[in-house]
Parts: structure tokens; sequence; C-alpha cells
């Protein structure tokens, strides 16, 4: 398990803290080096897989093909994003 590098970003509107990590992250191996998929799929694919714990396509030009994550607690939502990895196909 690698250790995902998330970023502080301004929180929301509420004042909730958020975390913005690079979306290939959230892809396990055999979706991250399949070369038969563009760059924009690999994307969605990422972005369909966050949605299912909250995450959200982060519209910031500070940090290009991120995806940000309201969470109190990084680490939990790390745990749960490797568990998403390992059900990926």
């Amino acid at each position: 398990m690698e250790k995902i590098e998330f970023t502080r970003v301004n929180n929301d509107v509420n004042g909730n803290p958020r975390f913005a990590c690079h979306f290939l992250n959230l892809l396990n191996d055999n979706l991250r080096y399949n070369y038969e998929l563009s760059i924009s799929e690999k994307y969605n694919i990422a972005l369909k897989f966050a949605k299912k714990i909250g995450g959200k396509k982060f519209h910031n030009k500070q940090y290009g093909g991120g995806i940000v994550f309201q969470s109190y607690n990084i680490n939990e939502t790390e745990k749960q994003i490797e568990e998403l990895k390992q059900n990926n196909i």
C-alpha cells in the first residue's frame, strides 16, 4: 500500500476541511497502466469510484486532475480509497 499524498485545500462553504489528491491514486495498477484507456477515461473511472465515498471533481487550476474529499479523518478516507482500489477490476 503506497501512501497517498493529500493536499489541504480551502474549507467548503460550511467550514468543513477538504483534501485533494491526484486521480491516479484511486486506480489500481490494472487501470492505471492500461494504455488502451485515455487520460480522460481514467479520470472518469476514478471520479466514479471517488463518488462512492464522497469524492468530487476538484475544479481548480492549482491542482489539475484532482479529486477532493471533505474529511475530518484523512487516514480513514485513505483506507476507504485502498478498499475501493482492491475492489476495482
